[in-house]
């Protein structure tokens, strides 16, 4: 250990909060949390951890040259921190919630003719307003049963529901559902209920839990133990997510005022000629450079236009060359709109440092485009790069112009994860069929063009499997078993 990592050891905070190991080439290889970070951090290094720890951990703590602290308010505050940066960078120690699931919050919204609640895990620009995240997902889903039952809010789907919807739900008599679907309630009032709930979910309705604390105190004074203690339960969580809403009730909808603010912001920050009206950010998304795909999403006056959002699947680079696969990417969308004669963008946003900038403005050039505004937003610092001989920008994190790259780069990378992993479970189900004898690549290609996938293969009886050219009845019978239970 060298003296300075000795000399910040003794100056940690006795607070809660995120703490992140780097290696000597100042890599983040692991992320933490604790409440406290002193006692938490000083642990890693002490002589009994390094001899009777498991190889992982030891392995981890020889290879830390450098560490910083992030302090928060409490442990929840923490725990979604610390879930955020490994989602954000995926350290290589780090093993549990890596699989970038987000934790579950619940989203309402009033412009709906009849509004109903519902959970979710990606928190959206929609105007919606939303609960959470909360860390507990029991704790969420106590709550959305007990304010639905509490306030009468529907359980069902249809948008407009009607007497052909209540023909099959017994909600009105099994969860205490006020009905609005056969009047029984009118709109206005049903409206009511429902901002009565959404102020239960923000914490300005403590007193609905002082009603809750006398029924479990009712149910036990006449030895009704079991519904005392289903009471008891409830309670619990709803004070849990009420002492844990420092981040609840949350609308996403940006006003306009800070969109502009956040373009002037940007303007200023790249020396544009104008307020970005259109920005166009690109991803990269791929396992060691198999299944490889781009994403390309837009953004209008700051705000996110889906229409005009596009995927690339790579089709020229091989392994794991992002910097190639940001320029394929770049040089296809751009020589098609040249060819369509449209507009082009305002900005254009790389996810990724100086390499990945400088791979999508050698694409540009060749197009002869090198006119376009770029830049770059590199993960680990946050740096906005720019190729034009200035030195990286560090602007402060809530710099409303930084925000508004932030939130375009997080929905590029959303954008490509999520069609890379429809693309990997697609030739993952594919696969299915190699290690079935008597299939090669050719028989294979005419099953899936006759069936259109693996699923709808698998559902086809064995008579429509054998109509397919060159395969038997035999053969048939043999895909059928062994896809079964795909």
């Amino acid at each position: 250990m060298t003296d300075a990592l000795r000399a910040k050891l003794l100056d940690l905070p006795d607070k809660p909060g995120c703490y992140l190991f780097r290696d000597r080439n100042g890599r983040l290889i692991y992320v933490g949390k604790a409440v406290s970070l002193r006692r938490r951090v000083q642990s890693y290094f002490r002589a009994y951890t390094l001899r009777h720890a498991s190889p992982k951990l030891r392995s981890m703590v020889r290879s830390v040259a450098d560490f910083e602290t992030r302090v928060v308010r409490n442990e929840t505050e923490a725990l979604l921190t610390e879930s955020a940066l490994i989602k954000q960078y995926r350290p290589r120690y780090n093993i549990l919630l890596r699989d970038d699931k987000r934790f579950l919050a619940i989203r309402g919204d009033s412009r709906e003719p009849v509004p109903r609640f519902t959970t979710c895990r990606i928190l959206r620009e929609d105007g919606a307003c939303y609960f959470g995240p909360f860390p507990s997902a029991s704790v969420v889903r106590v709550a959305l049963d007990f304010a639905e039952k509490h306030y009468g809010i529907r359980r069902c789907s249809p948008l407009m529901p009607d007497a052909g919807t209540h023909e099959h739900c017994t909600n009105d008599i099994l969860r205490f559902c006020s009905a609005p679907c056969i009047g029984r309630i009118s709109p206005d009032d049903y409206r009511a209920r429902f901002e009565e709930a959404c102020a239960f979910f923000r914490g300005e309705r403590a007193q609905v839990l002082n009603e809750l604390e006398a029924h479990m105190r009712e149910a036990a004074a006449a030895h009704q133990f079991e519904k005392a203690a289903r009471w008891r339960d409830a309670l619990l969580a709803l004070r849990e997510m009420i002492r844990r809403r420092s981040r609840v009730a949350v609308s996403l909808k940006r006003k306009p005022d800070d969109v502009r603010v956040g373009l002037h912001a940007l303007q200023q920050a790249l020396e544009l000629a104008a307020p970005p009206h259109v920005i166009e950010a690109f991803d990269i998304s791929n396992i060691l450079g198999e299944h490889a795909v781009a994403s390309l999403v837009c953004a209008v006056d700051g705000v996110p236009d889906r229409r005009r959002y596009r995927r690339f699947r790579i089709r020229t680079v091989k392994g794991a060359d992002d910097p190639a696969m940001i320029a394929e990417a770049v040089e296809r969308r751009y020589r098609r709109l040249q060819e369509e004669k449209r507009p082009m963008p305002d900005l254009i946003l790389v996810d990724g440092g100086l390499t990945q900038l400088r791979a999508a403005r050698r694409a540009l050039e060749a197009l002869g485009l090198a006119h376009l505004p770029t830049a770059g937003l590199a993960k680990e610092h946050e740096e906005i790069v720019r190729d034009n001989g200035h030195l990286p920008l560090m602007l402060p994190r809530d710099n409303p112009a930084l925000n508004i790259l932030q939130r375009l780069r997080d929905e590029a990378h959303r954008f490509a994860i999520t069609h890379h992993r429809r693309l990997r479970n697609r030739l993952i189900r594919e696969s299915a069929l190699d290690d079935i004898p008597g299939i090669g690549p050719q028989r294979k290609q005419t099953l899936l063009r006759t069936f259109g996938s693996v699923y709808r293969l698998a559902r086809a009886d064995v008579e429509a499997i054998a109509a397919v050219p060159g395969i038997g009845s035999e053969l048939a019978a043999a895909i059928h078993r062994a896809l079964g239970s795909t």
